[in-house]
């Protein structure tokens, strides 16, 4: 039992490019960003569906101004 060293003949595996190495890493913590908000959620397309329409909702009240008078409009019957 001893230290096991390479081979004189073998040489050390090939590096990764920084480059390469850096886009892969990227990659991956995108797609873990991915998995980590559809976790639990059955159908992602329905609720990314929702929150857009939701957003959009948002946007057109924001872009709309206050409402005229003061805000509400409470009718009796």
């Amino acid at each position: 039992m001893g230290l096991c060293f390479p081979c004189a003949g073998e040489a050390e595996p090939p590096s990764p490019d920084p480059e390469e190495k850096r886009a892969k890493l990227a990659e991956a913590a995108e797609r873990r960003q991915r998995e980590a908000a559809s976790r639990g959620i059955l159908d992602v397309q329905s609720v990314e569906e929702k929150r857009r329409k939701k957003e959009k909702l948002e946007k057109q009240i924001a872009t709309s101004g206050p409402p005229p008078e003061g805000g509400l409009r409470w009718t009796v019957s």
